[in-house]
């Protein structure tokens, strides 16, 4: 097939101005697309919006509904009064094998050294020390992971390749990060620092000024707010580049944040105490608070429910209802801490747990009931793919246990503790404290 971009194409063209996708018309990029199944191709349409408006107009969306439907049955009625409904029906279709797969399907591990020596030049300080994982984030097929060895990674969640990396400053430890499609944002020390993607050092750190240091961030553009040890979240303008607010949370340490659509800032301190506030007024709005005294460690917000999820260090989590300010229910998950608490975008049903005692736990959002908990079949091991002679990627089975299980009885290697999780298709991502990242997918 011969693709012609304009009149002066007829020439041979030379190497070093290959033919790109954007050459390509609507009709070979559905073509292409045509041969993935439907949850590939939903994920196609988040890619640009060439690609969303070729799938929009072609008939391919009808036609995997169609299958889908034979597959799942007729329980989804769809309209025909606009063609963005095809998708939404899609999704939800996806939403629907996303949720059973993580339910009841079966379970493999693909687990590699992902802070260690071998990436890099050997620092001969890490001799002295285990390089660890502390965070996550995922977003768009990516995984960003930082730790105590001074250095971020962005990660490739299909092909486990690390595609880029981050040079932290050297005046403060990496407490906390995320990052959109054009830079990262990341908390270190009492400093805000600014990464485009594409390059390795930051581009810009803040003054972090005479304040308590920062236990935790977040960000959604342009703003990236610190929660402090004095109970203060402090508000930095990203394209300002100035702290603009602060405002008064809690009397103790901040030790959570998080945002909800409407521009209320979350944050969780000890006691099992929740604060709201309105982000453009600096006013309170609400407290919530647990019957666990305990101290909260990880908040998450539905946007589509407006549920607040809360996990605390006693292993108990809770549910709100935002709208009306009331808690929906509150159950003990784990024996001990629970660090992360995820669930994956537009799905209102199943919640990823886990923590200390390394159990993932999938939990049902509506009633907090554990649906079931995930750990590693230690006997399984197969070599699933060597990128380079510093890095070999294996995989393992996963197993679930029952709710009454004798966790304390398996052995830690086939449960390391879970530092932090994130959630996407068919799929949860964890990172520990001996250095791994771990991909789960569920298959049915």
């Amino acid at each position: 097939m011969e693709l012609i971009t304009s009149s002066s194409s007829k020439k041979r063209r030379s190497p070093s101005s290959p033919t790109t996708i954007q050459a390509l018309n609507q009709d070979i990029i559905c073509n292409v697309l045509s041969f993935l199944d439907f949850i590939h191709i939903i994920r196609c349409t988040a890619v640009c919006n060439s690609w969303n408006k070729a799938i929009d107009k072609s008939k391919l969306l009808q036609t995997l509904y169609h299958k889908q439907r034979g597959i799942f049955g007729a329980d989804f009625q769809i309209s025909t009064s606009s063609e963005g409904n095809w998708k939404r029906q899609l999704q939800d279709l996806a939403i629907s094998q996303h949720r059973s797969c993580l339910h009841a399907g079966a379970v493999d591990i693909y687990q590699w050294k992902g802070h260690s020596n071998g990436l890099r030049f050997i620092n001969f300080l890490y001799n002295f020390f285990l390089p660890r994982i502390d965070k996550c984030k995922m977003k768009m097929g990516l995984v960003l992971t930082g730790g105590n060895n001074k250095v971020m990674r962005l990660w490739s969640v299909e092909s486990y390749k690390c595609l880029a990396e981050y040079d932290l400053p050297h005046s403060g430890s990496l407490i906390d990060f995320n990052f959109d499609e054009s830079k990262v944002v990341g908390l270190v020390g009492s400093n805000i620092c600014l990464w485009r993607r594409n390059e390795r050092k930051n581009i810009f750190s803040s003054q972090g000024g005479q304040f308590p240091r920062g236990a935790c961030m977040c960000y959604v553009d342009p703003e990236a707010v610190v929660g402090c040890e004095d109970g203060r979240a402090r508000v930095f303008d990203m394209y300002g580049r100035k702290w603009s607010t602060i405002i008064k949370m809690h009397d103790g340490p901040i030790t959570c944040l998080s945002f909800s659509d409407d521009q209320l800032l979350i944050g969780g301190s000890s006691f099992g105490r929740i604060s709201l506030s309105d982000l453009s007024s600096d006013q309170q709005v609400a407290r919530l608070k647990t019957n666990d005294s305990a101290d909260l460690s990880t908040l998450c917000y539905s946007s589509r429910s407006h549920i607040l999820f809360a996990g605390s260090r006693s292993g108990r989590a809770s549910s709100w209802d935002l709208r009306m300010m009331r808690r929906l229910w509150e159950v003990r998950v784990s024996p001990n801490v629970l660090s992360s608490i995820q669930h994956m975008r537009d799905d209102i049903s199943i919640l990823a747990m886990g923590g200390l005692d390394g159990v993932l736990r999938l939990v049902d959002q509506q009633t907090g009931d554990i649906l079931s908990g995930c750990i590693m079949d230690e006997s399984s091991r197969k070599l699933y793919r060597s990128q380079s002679h510093h890095m070999t990627v294996t995989r393992k089975k996963g197993i679930r246990v029952s709710e009454d299980a004798r966790i304390d009885l398996m052995p830690r290697t086939s449960r390391p503790s879970i530092n932090c999780l994130a959630v996407g298709m068919q799929k949860v991502v964890t990172v520990h404290a001996d250095g791994y990242v771990r991909v789960w997918r569920f298959t049915k």
